[in-house]
């Protein structure tokens, strides 16, 4: 089929290698335009759109698409279908509309649980034990289509936000092609009404661990903002990035109470030991290399 792919992040990137492989025309790829990043700022551009470069396909990043020009070159690009993956900009009517086919959606949850910006965090901050991979017909509302394909897979008890983007990503590259081979067989089923929950973007104010709470909630936050923004505490005035971290055994002292073997912390109920940490401006480190440039004495305080 001739298809206009749209997606921003690494996770829409084995989407699109996908596409290509499986034998689809792409006329077009829209992304995000570049933006500042790096020590110097200057303007990178995404993910997906230096994959469609190296693939030699044209990008298209536009700021907005509610203009009534952007609508008339999406339209001209006479596309059968779209393949949208967490493109970052809000489809209007006229361009869900110009594709033949409609468009389609890859969504990196169980719909409708968790609809919105930040469904593999959220799964793993709230402690679900299992997420998985929606193939949508896209509509004007938030995540509210019918969905047309439907995989799910467990998060295990020492997955990050990394380790289940990769297996969600995948999975959706995976599933989509086997979506578009099916395409006229598949029937679109309505999501139901219970079961909705948004996955608001995370704010950076989450991201400060509060030692008062207990350690499971502790846990699945460290490991839900693995490795960005990335949970964090404070010690003294240098603020340490936590990457990685299992539930552990308590042990006297106050909430933030350091405890080796080799680290350990004290919450508000149980502890966590802490597995990956990164001093602000230094490379990211296990424990134990970690206390070996920077000793923490068992009692100290988070």
């Amino acid at each position: 089929m001739r298809i206009i792919f749209m997606g921003t992040p690494e996770f829409s990137v084995p989407v699109l290698d996908a596409l290509v492989n499986a034998g689809h025309e792409i006329p077009c790829v829209y992304s995000q335009p570049p933006r500042p990043a790096g020590r110097g700022k200057k303007d990178r551009p995404s993910p997906v759109h230096r994959r469609a470069a190296a693939l030699g396909l044209p990008v298209r990043t536009p700021v907005s698409l509610k203009t009534e020009t952007a609508h008339s070159e999406f339209a001209a690009l006479q596309a059968d279908l779209a393949v949208v993956v967490a493109y970052g900009l809000i489809l209007p009517q006229p361009v869900l509309d110009a594709p033949e086919r409609g468009c389609l959606n890859i969504h990196a949850s169980l719909l409708p649980r968790w609809r919105g910006a930040a469904p593999i965090q959220r799964a793993i901050m709230a402690g679900d034990t299992r997420t998985g991979v929606c193939i949508m017909q896209m509509e004007a509302g938030l995540d509210t289509g019918p969905v047309l394909m439907r995989e799910a897979v467990t998060i295990e008890p020492d997955d990050t936000a990394q380790s289940l983007h990769d297996r969600l990503s995948a999975l959706g590259a995976d599933l989509i092609v086997k979506a578009l081979a099916q395409l006229g067989d598949l029937v679109p089923e309505p999501q139901p009404e219970d079961g909705i929950t948004y996955a608001d973007k995370i704010d950076k104010s989450e991201a400060r661990v509060d030692w008062t709470r207990p350690a499971p909630d502790i846990d699945r936050l460290i490991r839900g903002l693995s490795p960005f923004p990335g949970a964090w505490t404070m010690d003294g005035e240098t603020r340490i990035k936590l990457l990685a971290s299992r539930v552990a055994t308590g042990g006297r002292g106050a909430p933030g109470c350091v405890l080796h073997d080799p680290l350990r912390v004290v919450c508000g109920e149980g502890a966590v030991e802490l597995i990956r940490l990164q001093r602000a401006g230094k490379a990211v480190q296990d424990a134990t290399e970690f206390l070996r440039g920077w000793p923490m004495p068992v009692g100290k305080q988070f």
